[in-house]
C-alpha cells in the first residue's frame, strides 16, 4: 500500500474517570478541574474585596463613636477610604479574573466538542439532528462561563461575606441576630425551592432550543424542496410551534428568576424593620449603645446585596447544570476505532507497506445489516490492484453499502476485507481513508472557492497535482474559462455549479490524494452524455494506475469496464465482463434491458414532445 503523508490525526482525549448526575462521563468537569487554581485565585480576589467591604460598618461605627467623643477623625476617615478603595479594585481585577479563566472553558469545550463530533463513530453520528449538535456546541457551551466561573465566585464570595457578616453580628449583638435569622429563614427556604424549580426549567428550556435548531437547519438546508413541494407554511407552522413553546418556557425561567431577588428582599426588608424596633427599643433602655445599633443595621443592609446575588448565582448554577448535561452527554459520543482487532498486522499497519502505491480489494464473506435488515450476505469477490471494476445491481442490493463498509464508516458485522493483503480492521482509519478515496452519489461541495474545496484535507497539493486533478476529471477548460480561475467563489452545497461540475470536483478532490483505490459511487449520475464520454475516458486513464471501483445505475457507463460485479438482495449473483454476463447472467440481463427500454423511452418522448404542433399563443 501506498504510503500516506500524516498518516496519523491527533484523537481526542480519553474518556474522563468521573460521570455527572445523567450518568455521562463528566467532560465539562474534566475541563474546568483544569482551571481550578485560576478559579481559586479569582475566588481569592473576591475574598479579600470581601474582607474589605465587611471591615466597613465596624469602622464607621468607630467613626460615629469618634464623633460622638471630639476625638480626632483623619484616622478613621482615611481607614474607611482605603476599605473603599480595596474593595473596588480586588472586586474589578476579580470579575476580569474570573471572566477570562470562563472564556478560556468555554474555548476549551467547543474545541473539544469539535473533535468529539468530528471523530465520532459515523454510525452514531448518523442518529442526530445537526441543528441540535449545533445548539449544543453554541448555545449550550455559553452558558459554563457563567456556571463555572462566575456563578461558582459569586456563590463562594457571596457565602464567605454572609458567614463574615452574621459572625460580626453576633459579636455586635447575639438577640438581633436571632432575630434576624428568624425573618431571613422563611425566605432562604423559598429561595432555595424557586431555585430548584429554576433549574428543572432551564433544562426543559435548553431541551426546547436544541429541538428548535435542529428543525429549523433541516428546513433550510433543504429549502429547495419545501419551496416545490409548497410546504413553506407547513415548516413555518411546525418550526414556530417549537419557537412558542421557547418562548413559554424562557418566560417560565425568567418568571422563576425573577421571583428570587423579592423574595430574599422581604426577608431582608422584615428583618430590617424587626432589628430597627428591637434595637431602638434596648438603646432606649441603654442595653446597647447608638454605634452598635448603627453598625448591626450598617451590616444587615450591607448583606442585602450579596445574599440576593448569593441565591441569583445558584440559580444561574442551576440554569448552567442542564446545559452540562448537554454538553457532556454530546461529547461522549462513541468514536472511531484506529485499529479495530488486535494482532500482529496492527502494529505493521500503523505505517502501511508501500507497494507503489497500488493495492488491490478483496471481499471475504462479508456481512452486515441495518438493524434487522440484511444487506449484504456472505459477500465475496476480488478487486485486482489495477482496473475499472463496476458494480451493479437494483437498488437496496447493498452496493453502496460496500463503499461504506470499505471506508469503515460502519463496522462488518462478518467477514473481512483485504487492502492489499491486509484486513483494513488493522489499518489506522486515518491511513485508511488516505489509501482509499472515496467520491459519494451526492457531491458536497462546501462555501469558499473552487480552489479551496478542490485540495480540500490536502493543503499540501502541489501546482502539478492540482493541474493533474483537473485534466483527468475533465475541469480544466471550465475552470480556465473563468475569470478568476480556481479563485471563483461557489457558495453552500456548490451554488454556482451545475450538477456535473459539482461532481466532476468531487472527483478531483479525490485524485488529488493519488489514492491507491477510488471508489465511484454513481459518479457519472449528473452528467450529460459528452460529460460521461469524457469522464468514462478519464476513468480509464486513471484505472491503468491504480484500482477504481465503480457503482453504476447507467449501464452504459459499466460496458467497458474490466470485471463487473453483480449484487442482488445482498449477495454476489456473477462476475464477469459486459459480453459474458450478457450470455449467462439473468439478472445483468434484465438490468440491461430495462436500462435500454428506459432510454428507447426517453428517446420517443423527447423526439415526440420536439414534434409536437406550437399552442397558439403559447411560449
Amino acid at each position: 500500500m501506498a504510503t500516506v503523508k500524516g498518516a496519523t490525526a491527533e484523537v481526542p482525549s480519553s474518556r474522563p474517570g468521573r460521570r455527572d448526575a445523567h450518568g455521562n462521563p463528566d467532560w465539562v468537569g474534566a475541563i474546568a478541574r483544569r482551571h481550578l487554581g485560576k478559579i481559586a485565585g479569582g475566588v481569592s480576589l473576591g475574598l479579600v474585596a470581601a474582607a474589605a467591604g465587611l471591615a466597613q460598618p465596624a469602622l464607621i461605627g468607630q467613626l460615629i463613636s469618634a464623633v460622638g467623643s471630639n476625638s480626632d477623625l483623619v484616622l478613621p476617615i482615611v481607614l474607611v477610604l482605603l476599605l473603599f478603595g480595596t474593595e473596588a479594585l480586588f472586586t474589578a481585577v476579580q470579575a476580569y479574573a474570573m471572566g477570562r479563566t470562563g472564556e478560556r472553558i468555554v474555548y476549551e469545550t467547543r474545541t473539544a466538542l469539535i473533535d468529539r463530533v468530528l471523530f465520532a463513530d459515523f454510525a452514531r453520528f448518523s442518529a442526530l439532528r445537526l441543528g441540535d449538535i449545533a445548539s449544543r456546541i453554541v448555545a449550550d457551551t455559553s452558558m459554563l462561563k457563567v456556571a463555572l466561573s462566575q456563578s461558582v465566585a459569586t456563590i463562594m464570595v457571596d457565602s464567605a461575606m454572609l458567614v463574615g457578616g452574621i459572625v460580626l453580628m453576633y459579636l455586635i449583638d447575639p438577640l438581633l441576630l436571632g432575630v434576624t435569622a428568624i425573618c431571613m429563614a422563611v425566605s432562604s427556604v423559598v429561595s432555595l425551592l424557586l431555585a430548584r424549580r429554576l433549574r428543572i426549567a432551564a433544562q426543559r428550556v435548553r431541551a426546547i432550543m436544541g429541538d428548535f435548531g435542529a428543525d429549523l437547519h433541516r428546513a433550510i438546508g433543504a429549502l429547495g424542496t419545501v419551496k416545490a413541494c409548497r410546504a413553506e407554511s407547513l415548516e413555518s407552522k411546525r418550526i414556530g410551534g417549537l419557537a412558542l413553546a421557547a418562548r413559554r418556557s424562557g418566560i417560565r425561567v425568567s418568571a422563576l428568576g425573577s421571583l428570587l431577588s423579592p423574595a430574599m428582599s422581604l426577608g431582608l426588608q422584615a428583618s430590617l424593620a424587626a432589628v430597627i424596633v428591637t434595637g431602638m427599643g434596648r438603646v432606649a433602655t441603654g442595653s446597647m449603645n447608638p454605634a452598635d445599633l448603627t453598625a448591626f443595621i450598617m451590616y444587615l443592609f450591607y448583606l442585602v446585596s450579596p445574599l440576593v446575588t448569593l441565591f441569583m448565582g445558584i440559580g444561574q448554577f442551576q440554569q448552567g447544570r442542564g446545559a452540562i448535561g448537554r454538553i457532556n452527554e454530546l461529547a461522549s459520543l462513541d468514536q472511531e476505532e484506529q485499529v479495530r482487532q488486535d494482532s500482529a498486522l496492527a502494529d505493521a499497519a500503523a505505517s502501511p507497506v508501500d507497494n507503489g502505491g497500488v493495492a488491490g480489494v478483496e471481499f471475504q464473506r462479508v456481512r452486515f445489516a441495518y438493524e434487522q435488515e440484511p444487506a449484504l450476505r456472505d459477500v465475496s469477490f476480488s478487486v485486482p490492484a489495477r482496473g475499472l471494476t463496476a458494480i451493479v445491481g437494483p437498488s437496496g442490493a447493498g452496493k453502496t453499502t460496500l463503499f461504506q463498509l470499505l471506508m469503515r464508516f460502519y463496522p462488518s458485522q462478518g467477514g473481512r476485507i483485504l487492502l492489499g493483503g491486509e484486513n483494513i480492521e488493522a489499518i489506522p482509519v486515518h491511513a485508511l481513508r488516505g489509501l482509499v478515496g472515496y467520491v459519494q452519489q451526492e457531491s458536497i461541495t462546501l462555501r469558499g472557492t473552487i480552489g479551496e474545496n478542490l485540495v480540500y484535507g490536502e493543503e499540501h497539493a502541489t501546482s502539478a497535482e492540482i493541474d493533474r486533478a483537473l485534466e483527468l476529471s475533465g475541469l480544466e477548460e471550465f475552470v480556465g474559462r473563468l475569470p478568476n480561475g480556481l479563485d471563483t467563489r461557489i457558495g453552500d452545497s456548490g451554488v454556482g455549479l451545475s450538477g456535473g461540475q459539482r461532481q466532476r470536483l468531487a472527483i478531483a478532490r479525490m485524485l488529488i490524494r493519488r489514492p491507491s483505490v477510488l471508489l465511484l459511487d454513481e459518479a457519472t449520475s449528473n452528467l450529460d452524455s459528452d460529460s460521461e464520454l469524457a469522464l468514462r475516458h478519464s476513468i480509464r486513464n486513471i484505472a491503468s494506475e491504480c484500482c477504481v471501483i465503480s457503482v453504476a445505475h447507467r449501464m452504459s457507463t459499466v460496458v467497458d469496464a474490466d470485471k463487473i460485479v453483480v449484487l442482488e438482495d445482498g449477495r454476489v449473483r456473477e462476475t464477469g465482463t459486459h459480453r459474458q454476463l450478457l450470455r449467462t447472467s439473468p439478472t445483468y440481463q434484465r438490468l440491461t434491458s430495462i436500462q435500454f427500454h428506459a432510454d428507447q423511452t426517453n428517446d420517443v418522448s423527447l423526439t415526440g414532445r420536439d414534434s409536437l404542433p406550437a399552442v397558439p399563443g403559447g411560449h
